[in-house]
């Protein structure tokens, strides 16, 4: 017992240090700097720029989604990635509307921005990440359970109808350069629901999709936990069959990685516990594994916005929030690019994540966001060190 005792002790104590290291009690907002002026930006090489676009997001902060995605493109990155939510374009049984995803299509085509379509179908990215129809939710998902093809197979035919309707639709589109299936596929939707979809059930859909389309390459992402905390409860809830990155490494032609180094866990008051694995050692590598050794690799979120312990990233005048000030922006995007170079890996595409925060806080008077976006691709339109924090927005009318 004293032996099993010391054992245990020595076990606590191994990981006293790297979590006191990851953890860290500040207050959720801090004072709005112009530091990210003069923060170097990491070259790019032959990494293609982008990011992502969420319509729901836009809507939610009482943005225009159209106007909100003109005023993104005018920018001179590469890549959109868009998505195709189920419940919108499937509004009721036996329909198929694709308006919604029609014009955001057409808007990157008259940008001349390349395009990558998350085609679902019961995830896709942008919170709450689930986005099946109802009437196909009959009776709902139940909790903690495996979404397996077997038990499900109703469901099953409908997603894959649905995602090969969507693919049949757009693949004559010179824009679009791959087909993401499925969102984080095989993890549960963070802590609103546990129950998974099943390997199997995924591999039905990327088959779906590559018969659509064998011509495509076909996207899977995952997400990268940069901490002690993050990293043991993602392997235990998904240890029977392996998280999204696993997933990703043995059936994607691209893998793409979701990175978020700082966010919180819980307020305290003014005060917030947060994460940051900036230094972990604990934080899973970029370097490949044998398996997906020679995959096509891109950053699908590389976290530009808050991610505090709430569901909206708060919006305080003249004040930054700590998960992700403006700064940040580009210090995120320079560390993905310098570990994957120690790794050997080229990103094909590093797609920042929070584009509609950035316009939200452009039209509260903050362009910082914005504009350090606009230092990175290397528009001429980031504020110059004259221009106050609270000068006029642009948003394309």
């Amino acid at each position: 017992m004293r032996t099993r005792t010391a054992i245990a002790a020595s076990v606590l104590a191994a990981l006293t240090v790297p979590l006191a290291s990851e953890v860290r009690i500040r207050p959720s907002e801090e004072p709005l700097t112009v530091r990210w002026r003069g923060v170097p930006i990491e070259p790019r090489g032959l990494t293609q720029l982008g990011i992502s676009f969420r319509p729901r997001q836009a809507e939610a902060t009482g943005l225009d989604p159209q106007v909100s995605l003109r005023t993104l493109l005018a920018y001179p990155f590469h890549l959109v990635r868009l998505g195709a939510y189920w419940d919108r374009l499937e509004p009721d049984a036996g329909s198929f509307d694709p308006t919604d995803l029609d014009w955001q299509i057409e808007a990157a085509e008259t940008a001349g921005k390349q395009v990558i379509v998350c085609v679902g179908a019961l995830k896709n990215f942008g919170y709450p990440e689930f986005y099946a129809p109802l009437h196909h939710l009959r009776p709902p998902l139940r909790e903690g359970s495996l979404i397996r093809p077997a038990a499900n197979g109703e469901l099953l035919a409908a997603a894959t109808s649905f995602v090969t309707r969507v693919v049949e639709r757009y693949r004559g589109r010179g824009s679009i350069v791959a087909w993401q299936v499925e969102h984080e596929a095989v993890d549960p939707l963070g802590l609103e629901h546990s129950w998974r979809l099943a390997v199997d059930f995924v591999e039905r859909e990327i088959s779906a999709v590559r018969r659509a389309d064998p011509t495509r390459p076909v996207l899977l992402n995952g997400f990268l936990p940069t901490s002690l905390p993050v990293r043991a409860q993602q392997w235990w809830r998904t240890r029977d069959q392996g998280d999204s990155l696993d997933l990703a490494a043995r059936l994607a032609d691209i893998v793409g990685i979701d990175y978020y180094p700082r966010h919180a866990l819980v307020g305290l008051g003014h005060l917030t516990a947060y994460l940051d694995g900036d230094r972990s050692p604990w934080r899973r590598r970029f370097v490949p594994s044998s398996e997906d050794r020679g995959r096509r690799r891109m950053v699908t979120e590389g976290q530009a916005e808050p991610w505090e312990a709430v569901t909206a990233p708060p919006n305080p005048a003249d004040r930054a929030m700590y998960s992700c000030p403006p700064e940040r922006v580009i210090e995120n995007y320079n560390r993905c690019l310098r570990r994957a170079r120690r790794a050997g890996i080229q990103l094909e595409a590093y797609l920042f994540w929070g584009a509609e925060y950035w316009l939200l806080r452009s039209l509260s008077g903050d362009s910082s966001y914005v504009d350090a976006f606009a230092r990175i691709v290397g528009d001429d339109r980031a504020s110059s060190p004259e221009k106050t924090l609270s000068s006029e927005p642009r948003v394309v009318p």
